[in-house]
């Protein structure tokens, strides 16, 4: 009775289930049944739940050093992960913070101050139609203005919006639809621009808005051209999710700064990070104090952390393949699921599969339909949390195949029963 849920209305919402603990793909309630967490417990479960590896690397690490202020103080567990993210990911700076919001928050920070500190007016910032991300201020303002932040909307500062060209399987429009993204796109940044963010490959909470690889290839180079600093908000799609390491990756784009989280310490403890070129990080360099980034948290590179997210870069690296096949483990499924009346718009990349729920009512978050094929599927050991009438799947890496399977059975079954 004392807790507050995040993103619930509780009038209209079904108690919450205690759980007792959980094992790999599995939440076992108080009453020891079984759920299958299809969807990485916000998507942040990445090798599963109370995966052994990383358990003791935290447990030794806590004997060692829980925590040291960062400002004054490094250790070799930072050391060590910005040393990996840097190779990984082609930027040679890392900046610690809290979650996804605040690597998000970063990131925006550092290229809006960017042009500041070289004397260089550039206002403008760009992000994408269906975009999120992040409930603070500066992230809320950065994705789409809808229910989320209406409340706040005369307190956000403003921001161009670029249509999000999403695809899906059988889409003959998709090249159409992105000669008028990239078109708008070049139009804006004709006025001088600070920053152009976006998700790459995948909008999550937008509604698992997918594009492709040629888009982003596109984006990049007028981007680049623009001068202006491209931000890769990979708090979702890092980590393997996409099917590699990084969605940019995959793509074949070098962004100027990369926020990260969520899969970063394999969903066991919290912890952003905001990658950025050398270059950017020079600008802040100086004897005149106001070049300096002055921003902070009280558990910035918090060594526990920091052995958690190298733990399971340990356990990425030992076996690549449990991400980089995922999506043909999908695709078999997704096949059957085409022949169902009841599904549109069927998509996958890497890890993440989707489908929009066929519905006569409005399509978005306040939809209910995707609300009723979750309690359907729940009763069959199976939890899915759909964004309005969009249904996908994001499972933890360690998930079976028998339990991938279960998971298409009970959506099937409960598909025959709305």
């Amino acid at each position: 009775p004392n807790i507050w849920p995040p993103f619930t209305q509780v009038s209209t919402s079904t108690p919450p289930k205690r759980v007792s603990k959980a094992k790999g793909a599995l939440l076992i309630l108080e009453n020891n049944d079984p759920l299958i967490d299809a969807i990485s417990s916000w998507w942040v479960t990445l090798h599963g739940h109370s995966n052994e590896y990383i358990a003791k690397a935290i447990s030794n690490q806590a004997l060692e050093n829980e925590q040291v202020i960062f400002a004054d103080f490094i250790h070799p567990q930072a050391e060590n992960l910005a040393k990996r993210l840097s190779k990984s990911t082609g930027l040679e700076r890392l900046f610690f913070s809290d979650n996804g919001s605040t690597a998000v928050e970063v990131a925006l920070k550092i290229a809006y101050q960017f042009w500041k500190n070289k004397g260089e007016e550039r206002s403008q910032i760009i992000a994408f139609d269906g975009s999120y991300h992040g409930d603070t201020f500066g992230a809320m303002a950065l994705g789409e203005r809808n229910l989320f932040n209406s409340p706040f909307e005369d307190m956000l500062f403003p921001v161009k919006r670029v249509s999000w060209p999403a695809t899906w399987w059988g889409d003959d429009d998709v090249e159409n639809k992105e000669r008028n993204a990239i078109s708008e796109l070049e139009k804006l940044l004709q006025t001088p621009t600070s920053l152009v963010i976006m998700e790459p490959l995948v909008q999550g909470a937008g509604g698992m808005s997918m594009v492709r690889s040629e888009f982003l290839k596109k984006i990049e180079k007028i981007v680049k051209q623009s001068e202006a600093l491209l931000i890769a908000d990979e708090v979702l799609t890092g980590f393997g999710r996409c099917g590699s390491l990084f969605a940019f990756n995959r793509a074949g784009i070098q962004p100027d700064l990369i926020s990260l989280s969520k899969g970063l310490t394999g969903g066991f403890l919290p912890m952003g990070v905001t990658m950025a070129s050398e270059r950017i990080f020079e600008a802040f360099i100086g004897d005149n104090p106001n070049l300096t980034l002055w921003h902070g948290h009280s558990f910035t590179g918090n060594p526990l952390g920091c052995a958690a997210a190298n733990a399971s870069l340990d356990l990425l690296e030992m076996h690549p393949e449990k991400y980089k096949t995922f999506e043909s483990r999908h695709i078999q499924h997704l096949e059957e699921l085409t022949k169902n009346k009841k599904t549109t718009n069927i998509r996958v990349t890497g890890n993440i599969a989707a489908f929009d729920l066929v519905t006569e009512t409005p399509k978005g978050y306040l939809n209910n339909a995707g609300r009723v094929l979750k309690e359907k599927v729940l009763k069959m050991g199976v939890f899915i949390r759909p964004l309005g009438n969009v249904v996908y799947l994001i499972p933890p890496l360690c998930i079976t195949n028998n339990e991938l399977e279960k998971c298409y059975w009970a959506i099937n079954k409960g598909l025959q029963e709305i």
